[in-house]
């Protein structure tokens, strides 16, 4: 027999009494809805639902019971909000707080609290640096097509401007990109974006992109661009390279060229100068000598007027003096009037014979001298003579 059918044993009707049947044998399975029913009994006791006397207590447990779940369930809502308002914001990021859809304060590192539904958050790392890639074709300034791969490195600087200004701020990054790129690639040329001058574009690229991110503020600061090597399309690669092979024998012949130009042309600018200082010189040479002996004739015409016959003499003899000894042959004709003995002194001969001698080489010119400076004596005194005579 059942445990709870009528006329069983009331001793062993209640499994949770704890005794045995009679025949020793444990207690059977409890019946769930006598578990729950315990278990609300309980909940009513803590939240302060007991049971009425008379014919209300059906009445009062399950009043007892809604008002125990309706307690469960606020605690377990205050616990879920409770648990979504407190946050924690890291020491590389910062909050922004939104009340009723407008600005209220940003918020640093630490252990914070908000009131949601009535706020809202905004949590972003402004530390960390980020970057956004960009390849595409362009259009350069002498009508060449070439891909240029783009690097840019940014990071979030004012965070209430990257939240409440504009709706896709990194959006906007990439769109103000592509529009700085194109511009700076085509104003350049070909040769400048394949070769060096890539540096100076991702300069200019750098500029022009903050001054959009910056009219646009977005909160966003590019901290560097790089223009990565820069190619011709695949259909065309073989006549760019064709091209720059082109251009590379143009700079090596223009480099060769100027190294010959500048080796010839300072010696030619020597050569030049020296000439000019030859010319120089001699003109400072003739002209000093001129005036040397326009100097030396007028103090040579005073003294004449002093002594006419004594300088005259002395001019004969110095000129005689100076055509002798620049002469290697001289003739002497006789002493008397009439006479027509010639006498001829071959002095250059003399000279050679004077060097084959055990003499001193220097004595031949000096013997030279002294035949000259005699002869010119000698011819004086005819002259001298003569003169005498025709008086």
């Amino acid at each position: 027999m059942a445990w709870n059918e009528p006329g069983g044993n009331s001793n062993n009707q209640d499994p949770w009494g704890g005794k045995r049947r009679n025949n020793g044998d444990r207690k059977g399975p409890p019946d769930l809805d006598e578990a729950f029913r315990k278990l609300q009994e309980s909940l009513n006791g803590l939240f302060g639902g007991g049971k009425k006397r008379g014919g209300g207590e059906d009445d009062g447990q399950r009043k007892g019971g809604g008002l125990g779940l309706l307690g469960i369930g606020l605690v377990v809502i205050a616990a879920v909000w409770l648990y979504s308002a407190i946050y924690v914001v890291d020491e590389q990021e910062q909050a922004v707080v939104l009340r009723f859809g407008k600005y209220y304060e940003t918020v640093g590192a630490g252990l914070n609290i908000y009131f949601p539904p009535f706020d809202r958050k905004y949590m972003e790392n402004v530390t960390r640096e980020r970057a956004y890639s960009k390849q595409g074709q362009m259009l350069t300034e002498d009508e060449n097509i070439v891909e240029v791969p783009l690097t840019v490195q940014y990071k979030i600087t004012n965070l209430k401007d990257f939240v409440l200004n504009v709706d896709q701020p990194e959006v906007s990054l990439q769109h103000a990109t592509e529009s700085a790129l194109r511009h700076v690639v085509g104003s350049t040329a070909m040769d400048q974006v394949l070769t060096e001058g890539r540096e100076l574009m991702a300069s200019e690229i750098k500029e022009r992109l903050q001054r959009f991110l910056d009219t646009y503020r977005t909160g966003i600061t590019v901290t560097q661009v790089n223009v990565q090597s820069a190619a011709a399309p695949r259909e065309v690669q073989e006549a760019f390279d064709d091209v720059i092979r082109a251009r590379e024998d143009e700079q090596r012949s223009r480099n060769q060229a100027e190294t010959y130009a500048n080796g010839v042309i300072p010696e030619a600018r020597g050569q030049a100068q020296r000439i000019v200082e030859n010319a120089n010189g001699y003109r400072d040479e003739v002209v000093s000598r001129a005036k040397g002996e326009a100097d030396r004739f007028t103090k040579l015409v005073v003294e004449y007027r002093k002594a006419p016959e004594v300088t005259r003499e002395r001019l004969y003899l110095d000129t005689m003096q100076e055509v002798f000894s620049n002469t290697s042959k001289v003739l002497v004709t006789g002493g008397n009037k009439g006479q027509n003995n010639l006498l001829y002194l071959p002095l250059d001969k003399m000279i050679e014979s004077g060097r084959s001698t055990t003499a001193p080489t220097t004595g031949a010119p000096a013997a030279a001298n002294e035949i000259g400076a005699r002869a010119a004596t000698e011819s004086q005194q005819q002259h001298d003579a003569r003169s005498r005579e025709s008086r």
